[in-house]
């Protein structure tokens, strides 16, 4: 009897933990563009921005608009509506921001909204459908405590090592919410963000998201 008891609870602990890894899967996108693909998993820690990032893609918002902005050792910005699409970014609404420091910041890869300055919106609010990919650069540790103490950050362990190994934009935390994160084609991004670019800062060549798909 205690050997079934047993068995039962393993089989019930069990279970819970399928159930809870379930729960915590985290969708992915895949998103081709004119330069490769990048695959990005959105975080479950910021459930506003990534219900609404897919949704637009389920409904093909991004196909085939192109990334406006682009600054080299910063970030790559897309997701600005055009013809029959800027009618319906036009009717969505801002997204509440969802800052998530320490666990979400702006390390090399991470996918951030965009969104209008404190000026006119003093509440941090997203942008519906713009978004942007960090890259930045890598910080010297002399460089980080510089960027610390000038910007008044509090960054923990974690976050300074990611930023002086990986690289990113660490005087964005904290203003613009942070919800996924590239897992594959950071060497595409890499090339994105070095793409050759006008006064405004938009590509000689057009980079165009052919398609954006879900794919988990």
């Amino acid at each position: 009897m205690k050997k079934k008891n047993f068995c039962l609870m393993v089989l019930l602990a069990l279970t819970t933990l399928t159930a809870t890894a379930q729960d915590a899967k985290r969708p992915e996108v895949l998103m081709e563009t004119s330069m490769g693909n990048l695959r990005i998993q959105l975080y479950n820690e910021t459930p506003l921005h990534r219900d609404n990032f897919l949704r637009l893609v389920s409904e093909h918002f991004y196909d085939s608009l192109s990334f406006h902005r682009v600054i080299k050792d910063f970030m790559v910005q897309g997701g600005r509506a055009n013809g029959a699409k800027t009618g319906r970014a036009a009717e969505m609404s801002t997204v509440e921001p969802e800052f998530r420091l320490p666990q979400l910041f702006h390390k090399r890869g991470a996918l951030a909204a965009a969104r209008e300055g404190d000026d006119v919106n003093p509440e941090k609010r997203s942008s519906p459908t713009q978004f942007y990919f960090v890259w930045g650069r890598k910080y010297s540790e002399r460089a980080m405590e510089f960027t610390e103490n000038r910007l008044d950050l509090k960054l923990t362990p974690e976050m300074r090592q990611a930023y002086m190994t990986e690289g990113g934009t660490p005087h964005l935390d904290g203003s613009y919410t942070v919800f996924g994160q590239v897992v594959e084609g950071l060497d595409v991004l890499e090339r994105m963000q070095a793409a050759a670019t006008d006064q405004a800062d938009c590509p000689l060549e057009p980079i165009v998201i052919l398609r954006a798909t879900v794919v988990e």
